[in-house]
């Protein structure tokens, strides 16, 4: 118990080490990790690792997707909703069906039904890969909040398409009366169970007198949650964790009322994925010698398997990049007809979208959930070779497409010409402008009388037209930082009601100016207690 508690404490250890030289060599981390994983495995005595398959979904998708919805601006979604659907349900489902006739055809003994249990488990491109990625090169905010939003979405189209390919194995026949009713339950139900909950968790903080810890506590039980009983009554978890996500994430300043849990909140979930994610993607090369061991059973060579793993990629990227042209062909035609997003797309933005197809998380938690043996006894027919197909599939686009896609980006020099947004300098402005005169126009409607009285509130308001030194705190009655409170969560709600009813402002600023200003709240409160 010793010994295996030291080696997991170890792969943590492997794990920021990883990390850092990644972000030393300027790569994105998974990318490392799986390579780190792999070399690891091959080290002698090392433990083979081996986690319940249903507790796979359970243990990392829900912390992951929450909080990636709760990450992603809705606003952003919402311009771009048409692109973004298609690409996270119809591209992903002509993914799974492009994947299952090619591997029946080039794979022998494999089933239609075996090709649609792996295109499931393929077809989704991972969030965390590409983020990691993407943060060592500019991108158009349009493209970054496209990949984001797909991401959200397509895991959950891609797992019914896994389920119900699941059961076909299973059971050897598909109904396909069934499986519509069943589909449309799995996203129905899904979604609203994950408001549901999401608002009666929203109720709990609004009436019951929580702290911070609690708040902390129950915004890490949320997603395990919305997840577990959406599958209990057989309702997509998957779709139930990103509605709830968002639905959380839009309300977050009465989700988590004060600064000082937003904070700490979001210090926690920091942490809390960056383990999640650096352990995901280091079981993935740890898997490997096991899943090796695994294709001498089903009597596949290491040659066919490899040649297997690489056609079927060949055959994802070639379908994301017809579906990203696709996309602008549609959007040239539609254009005539309804407001798009953007009306000349060009060619730059489909080659960079479909070179954006890295595999990870959601993948290899699919393909390790795969039972070992059926409900009739019988072991899952191919069950290692889909999982070293998936490995290949992760390893060559992580790889390959990870390491090449920074220098795609910078060689195409693309940049979005569309005025979507304003310049981050004229936003910085206008927001700047914008709090400081909702700070004052408070300040003379509820307390004209001490504004003129009190320093601190003018350098406060100073602070806001220029950036200068913190203001003192030394001096600052109670009183007075309680009229500072108010004037702060006044500025909050002027952010919000912005953010809301201005498109050409990029929430991602108006988030920063939210974080300043809990920051702010917290010094006040740092020097109320050292006064």
């Amino acid at each position: 118990m010793v010994e295996h508690f030291v080696f997991y404490l170890a792969l943590v250890l492997v794990i920021i080490i990883a990390i850092m030289l990644a972000n030393k060599l300027r790569i994105a981390y998974p990318i490392l990790l799986v390579i780190a994983g792999l070399l690891v495995s091959f080290i002698p005595g090392i433990p083979v690792i081996t986690i319940d398959p249903e507790l796979i979904f359970i243990i990392f998708l829900p912390p992951l997707l929450y909080e990636a919805a709760f990450a992603v601006s809705w606003k952003e979604m919402w311009k771009l909703r048409r692109i973004i659907t298609s690409f996270a349900f119809v591209v992903v489902f002509l993914t799974a069906l492009s994947v299952a006739f090619a591997a029946n055809a080039i794979i022998p003994g494999f089933s239609l039904a075996l090709g649609f249990v792996l295109g499931g488990i393929i077809s989704p491109p991972d969030a965390v890969s590409a983020g990691a990625i993407l943060k060592f090169v500019k991108i158009p905010k349009n493209l970054s909040t496209v990949l984001e939003g797909e991401s959200l979405f397509n895991d959950a189209s891609s797992l019914i398409i896994f389920r119900f390919a699941m059961v076909a194995v299973a059971t050897g026949q598909f109904v396909w009366q069934d499986a519509a009713l069943s589909f449309g339950w799995m996203v129905t139900g899904g979604v609203g169970i994950g408001i549901l909950l999401a608002f009666i968790f929203l109720e709990v903080h609004r009436f019951f007198p929580t702290d911070v810890n609690m708040d902390t506590i129950l915004s890490l039980v949320a997603p395990y949650l919305m997840y577990i009983v959406a599958e209990e009554v057989h309702a997509s978890g998957v779709l139930a964790v990103v509605s709830g996500g968002l639905f959380l994430s839009v309300r977050r300043h009465q989700f988590l009322r004060t600064s000082e849990a937003r904070l700490k909140g979001a210090n926690v979930w920091e942490s809390f994925a960056f383990l999640i994610n650096g352990i995901v993607f280091l079981l993935i090369g740890l898997d490997l010698t096991e899943i090796m061991q695994g294709l001498a059973d089903e009597g596949v060579s290491l040659y066919e398997a490899v040649s297997y793993g690489l056609l079927i990629t060949a055959v994802l990227v070639a379908v994301r990049f017809l579906a990203a042209f696709g996309a602008v062909i549609v959007t040239l035609i539609m254009r005539n007809f309804i407001r798009v997003a953007s009306r000349d797309p060009g060619m730059k933005a489909p080659l960079i979208l479909g070179w954006t197809g890295m595999r990870g998380v959601v993948s290899l938690a699919a393909a390790l959930s795969i039972p070992l043996q059926m409900d009739n006894g019988q072991s899952f027919p191919h069950r290692h070779l889909i999982l070293f197909i998936t490995f290949v599939v992760i390893l060559v686009t992580l790889i390959v497409q990870g390491l090449t896609l920074p220098a795609l980006i910078r060689k195409l020099k693309y940049s979005d010409l569309q005025d979507a947004y304003l310049s981050e300098e004229e936003a910085q402005n206008l927001l700047k402008k914008g709090m400081r005169e909702a700070a004052f126009s408070y300040l003379h409607e509820n307390h004209r009388d001490k504004k003129a009285e009190n320093e601190y509130f003018r350098q406060l308001m100073d602070r806001w037209e220029q950036e200068g030194p913190a203001a003192s705190m030394h001096g600052v009655s109670d009183p007075a930082r309680a009229i500072c409170f108010e004037v702060l969560e006044e500025q909050r709600r002027w952010l919000r009601e912005e953010n809301k009813n201005n498109p050409k402002i990029d929430e991602e600023l108006v988030r920063l100016h939210l974080l300043k200003l809990d920051l702010e709240e917290e010094r006040l409160r740092i020097g109320q207690h050292l006064s």
